[in-house]
């Protein structure tokens, strides 16, 4: 069922009519004032009672994209390139890292079209870019959160059950088909309108699902999409991050009570009292794994759920370009999070691109990273 409010030969040249005589005060046009009708049916009448910005902020915006572009191309770009072609990386634990870094890599594919609508201020590329921008964002998205659920799963597995809980490669590439069958529809199904459609958002310049029109099949794809895309998602990793600080906790209480009855410091040998408590290390891996995947969706969640059963007024163009930017972003620092704490992968940047400069010795030490992202390689 395809979800247009307007309809019917005449609409699209009133709504061009009504978005073309509207002025404020000061003689500055309403958004959407100079799109032609074929385009303006496409857009929420809701973007068209505020004025179009000034032309700096298009232009700030599409400067901030610039250098997201470039960071995440690069990061994403390194991490899909070491880490697919480094026998000693290709790994089933780091096989969800090169996923998520396709996810994030997906999403800035589609990056040049907001450039060019930021510099061109406005719906510049018309409704088939917009449907190409918001599909990618969407399939790289809620790809990128299931990852990080995966990534969690893998983790929780590996440091509670360290003697059976490991995955071999098939396990690992089921779970990412898994993914990508979970995520597909999400896109597909607003792109062709069966459900949902993908519309302008904000200034125009960029495009999402949905979450403005107030139709009974509207709200209830919203509602359906919040659970699957980032409450699912969401529990699960919250639920294998908190089980793993807790057993660490628990371990580590375990080691210092028994060590306290032999009249000992440490059970451990050779513990180098410098580093960093094993539980201290987990908690803050956890809260960074966490808190990056809230600060990057929460804001669109909260946006969505707003503009579908709250108070639309609230969401004026700037809001809502917020949480486009907070997604951005954080696919620009997943590479980092996830690839660049990773020593092998360091020892292999440094051996392939010797000009960064990265001075990471061989060390057999492993770190968190290593341990839990760099399982023995099994046999499939």
């Amino acid at each position: 069922m395809r979800l247009h409010n307007w309809t019917g030969v005449g609409a699209p040249f009133a709504l061009q009519s009504r978005a073309m005589s509207m002025e404020d005060d000061d003689g500055l046009h309403r958004l959407g004032w100079n799109l032609p009708p074929e385009d303006l049916i496409h857009i929420p009448e809701h973007w068209f009672s505020y004025t179009e910005p000034p032309a700096s902020m298009h232009l700030l915006l599409g400067m901030i994209y610039i250098v997201f572009f470039i960071m995440a191309i690069t990061g994403n770009g390194l991490v899909l390139w070491i880490f697919s072609s480094a026998k000693v990386l290709r790994t089933a634990s780091n096989m969800f890292v090169v996923n998520l870094a396709f996810c994030d890599f997906i999403m800035f594919v589609s990056i040049p079209i907001f450039i060019y609508n930021c510099f061109y201020r406005g719906f510049a590329l018309g409704h088939l870019a917009c449907q190409i921008y918001a599909a990618l964002g969407s399939l790289s998205g809620i790809g990128a959160g299931m990852s990080n659920a995966c990534i969690a799963y893998d983790r929780y597995t590996t440091i509670t059950k360290p003697f059976d809980g490991k995955l071999t490669r098939t396990k690992a590439f089921l779970m990412i088909l898994g993914v990508w069958i979970y995520t597909i529809p999400w896109a597909v199904m607003p792109l062709i309108e069966v459900w949902g459609r993908f519309v302008p958002e904000g200034y125009l310049t960029a495009c999402s699902f949905d979450y403005l029109t107030t139709t009974f099949d509207n709200r209830m794809f919203v509602a359906v999409i919040f659970t699957c895309s980032y409450v699912i998602p969401m529990s699960m990793i919250i639920f294998f991050y908190s089980r793993i600080v807790s057993t660490i906790f628990s371990h580590e209480k375990a080691l210092r009570d028994q060590a306290k009855k032999m009249n000992v410091d440490s059970l451990r040998s050779n513990q180098n009292q410098g580093n960093q408590s094993a539980e201290v290390r987990i908690a803050k891996a956890a809260i960074t794994i966490c808190f990056l995947f809230v600060a990057s969706w929460t804001p669109y969640a909260v946006l969505a759920l707003v503009g579908a059963f709250g108070d639309q007024v609230i969401l004026t163009p700037g809001v809502t370009m917020i949480p486009a930017c907070t997604c951005k972003f954080v696919a620009c620092l997943d590479p980092y999070v996830y690839a660049i704490s990773h020593p092998k992968y360091r020892q292999e940047l440094q051996k392939r691109l010797p000009w960064l400069a990265i001075n990471e010795p061989p060390d057999d030490t492993k770190s968190l990273a290593t341990a839990t992202s760099n399982n023995e390689e099994q046999k499939i």
